[in-house]
């Protein structure tokens, strides 16, 4: 008989990691990550993408601004209950524009090779 797996929101492991992001997996396979991401009030995540992962994402509290786009001119603005996708290769960076309160979304990252690609720059310098 199979069993219902579960992950505790305490014994959640490390995430993929970008500057500004705590990020916690609860499950992980050969090609699908899910997970949960925090930012703390004001944070501006530095620039990443996601390869060629497909990110799905809900909100579960707080505001998220995505910044994308050449010198990321670029803006997203998503609410609590908002989902979004951002498609394979797309540099962006996350802004909790909360200076009071923590922003918390799930993931879904859907494809192969490496979930969380750093870079310098909105252009996708490494």
């Amino acid at each position: 008989m199979s069993l219902i797996d579960i992950a505790r929101s305490a014994e959640l492991g490390a995430g993929y990691s970008t500057e500004g992001i705590i990020r916690k997996k609860a499950f992980e396979s050969h090609n699908i990550v899910f997970s949960q991401s925090r930012l703390l009030p004001g944070v501006v995540s530095g620039w990443h993408h996601h390869g060629t992962h497909h990110l799905y994402g809900y909100i579960v509290s707080g505001r998220l601004q995505l910044e994308y786009g050449s010198d990321g001119e670029k803006k997203s603005d998503l609410n609590p209950g908002d989902f979004f996708h951002v498609p394979p290769n797309l540099v962006h960076r996350d802004i909790n524009p909360n200076n009071d309160r923590d922003l918390f979304v799930v993931n879904i990252l859907v494809g192969t090779g490496p979930a969380v690609i750093n870079v310098d720059s909105s252009t996708g310098g490494e």
